[in-house]
């Protein structure tokens, strides 16, 4: 399979700006000559070029950044013969218009396809209304110098999420291949989660299993509820330690609804201590003991790593104050 820029294609892209000629950034050019028959042309350049998604060749073929023959094809169905002459100009990652932020990090790994932090409480993982600039996303945009960027955009690729208020493990892709591969773990549930929750009361069976489906809340449109329209949502937990007003549960998910351990904790009649949308008011809490959140840390998380394939372990311990009222509710240390 050859790989070349073919004389035919002009690359000689050029801006004026006041009178001066100045390059813009040059597409790269690939070149497959077939040597089989293939049922789709997305999914065959996903298999010769797996560092470009499936999803994003789509993208590039209805652009018209792919040549079949010398002819721009717009259709990713498209099926391919032997001899087929494919030319594909990638072109350059565009900026982003987020803006970097100097915030710090708690980076727990990381290499040239990945980053593994131990996201504080408090901090937003994506821009969204209210949330415009201070975020993950916009610390990743600073500390991150090696992005090769995700969907035509240089910038991090999210592939899981945590609450605002919500400590812990969150991995971040750095290019396109690896962004694909990680989605793709997260959807085939490959990835192993576990979370600690410091809840309150104590549980009737030590360890149980929430099998119920959880779905947008029918009335309050901003919450998510147990519905039976709902989707899957499978929960596993274990206590570790119970104590007069609280227990700190282990908890695994099978499935990564939206809000999905603070549902279901809720629904099993122990809330997160501190969640003020599932949970509830507790009174005569010990003096000088403040909750200022939920009390909920993603613990540890295990992926396959996309380039070695060899399982990655990553293990952030609870903050300072999880574990003071974990120390106070429960008794433990």
């Amino acid at each position: 399979m050859a790989w070349r820029i073919p004389a035919a294609v002009d690359l000689s892209r050029t801006i004026k700006d006041d009178g001066h000629m100045l390059s813009s950034p040059q597409p790269e050019i690939l070149t497959f000559t077939l040597d089989t028959h293939a049922a789709r042309l997305d999914a065959w350049l996903a298999t010769a070029c797996p560092t470009i998604s499936r999803s994003r060749w789509k993208q590039l073929i209805e652009a018209g950044h792919v040549q079949l023959n010398g002819a721009p094809i717009l259709k990713p169905k498209t099926s391919l013969a032997p001899s087929d002459k494919l030319t594909c100009a990638l072109p350059a990652p565009v900026t982003t218009e987020l803006l970097p932020a100097n915030i710090p990090l708690a980076i727990l790994y990381e290499d040239s396809d990945l980053i593994a932090i131990n996201k504080p409480a408090g901090l937003v993982v994506h821009p969204a209304p209210g949330h415009a600039a201070h975020t993950l996303v916009n610390a990743l945009l600073h500390h991150c110098g090696d992005l090769q960027g995700i969907g035509g955009e240089l910038r991090p690729g999210i592939v899981h999420r945590l609450d605002k208020d919500t400590s812990g493990v969150l991995v971040v892709a750095k290019n396109e291949h690896t962004h694909a591969a990680l989605v793709a773990q997260f959807a085939s549930k490959k990835v192993k989660k576990e979370y600690l929750a410091l809840v309150w009361g104590q549980p009737e069976q030590p360890t149980g299993t929430i099998d119920l489906p959880i779905g947008r809340h029918p009335v309050h449109r901003k919450k998510m509820a147990v519905t039976e329209k709902g989707r899957p949502a499978l929960t596993r937990y274990e206590t570790v330690a119970r104590g007069p007003l609280a227990s700190l549960l282990r908890v695994h998910i099978e499935t990564g609804r939206t809000h999905q351990i603070r549902v279901h904790l809720s629904r099993l009649g122990h809330p997160v201590v501190g969640d003020t949308t599932y949970g509830r008011a507790r009174h005569g809490l010990p003096e000088g003991l403040r909750i200022a959140r939920q009390m909920l840390h993603a613990y540890q998380l295990q992926i396959t790593h996309p380039r070695t394939g060899r399982a990655k372990t990553f293990t952030a311990e609870p903050p300072a104050d999880f574990l003071a009222a974990q120390k106070i509710l429960t008794g433990g240390g």
